[in-house]
C-alpha cells in the first residue's frame, strides 16, 4: 500500500509522462511538416514509449491500493524553429522528466516505501537510456549543421527505430 504523499507524487508523474506523450505526438506532427519522415518516425515511437511509461506508473498506483487520478494536460508547442530546435526540445524535457523521477524515488526513500523505490528503478535506467538517445541526436544534428544531405541521412537512420515492447503488468 502507497501512502497518500507517494500516491500524490506518482499521480503528478502520471500527468507528466501524458504530457510527454503529448509534447512528441506534437514534434512528430513538426517533422511530417517539415517533409522529415525519419523524424516523425522517431517522434511518434517516442510518443509510444511514453504512454507505456504513464501507464506503468498508473497501473502501479492502483495496484498497490492508491487512487491513480489524471489531470488536464498543457497544450505543447507547435513549432520548434527546426529539426534541431525539436530535438532540441526533446532533450530539455527529458531532463525535466529525470530530475522528476529523481524526486519521486526521493520520496519514496522519505516515505519508507521500498516497493515504490524498487519500482522507480526501471525508470530511472531508462532516463538514462532517453537521454543519452536524443543527446546522439541533438550532437550528430550540431555536427552536420544545414548539410541537406546528411539531415537527409540521419533523417534515413532515424526512420529505422523499432517500436517500443508492449508495456507489461510487473508491478
Amino acid at each position: 500500500m502507497i501512502t497518500k504523499r507517494m500516491e500524490k507524487a506518482l499521480n503528478a508523474q502520471i500527468n507528466k509522462e501524458f504530457y510527454s506523450a503529448y509534447l512528441y505526438l506534437s514534434i512528430s506532427a513538426y517533422c511530417n511538416k517539415l517533409g522529415m519522415p525519419g523524424c516523425e518516425h522517431w517522434f511518434r515511437i517516442q510518443h509510444d514509449e511514453e504512454i507505456i511509461h504513464m501507464t506503468k506508473m498508473f497501473d502501479y498506483v492502483m495496484q498497490h491500493g492508491g487512487e491513480a487520478r489524471l489531470f488536464k494536460i498543457d497544450e505543447p508547442p507547435a513549432d520548434f524553429g527546426s529539426v534541431l530546435g525539436a530535438f532540441e526540445a526533446s532533450q530539455k524535457h527529458e531532463r525535466f522528466i529525470t530530475e522528476s523521477i529523481n524526486e519521486l524515488l526521493n520520496v519514496a526513500v522519505e516515505e519508507k516505501d521500498h516497493a515504490t523505490q524498487v519500482f522507480l528503478q526501471w525508470f530511472i535506467t531508462e532516463q538514462v537510456e532517453e537521454e543519452a538517445n536524443v543527446k546522439e541526436i541533438v550532437d550528430r544534428l550540431k555536427m552536420v549543421g544545414d548539410n541537406g544531405g546528411a539531415l537527409m541521412m540521419i533523417d534515413d537512420k532515424l526512420s529505422q527505430r523499432s517500436p517500443p515492447a508492449p508495456a507489461t503488468a510487473n508491478v
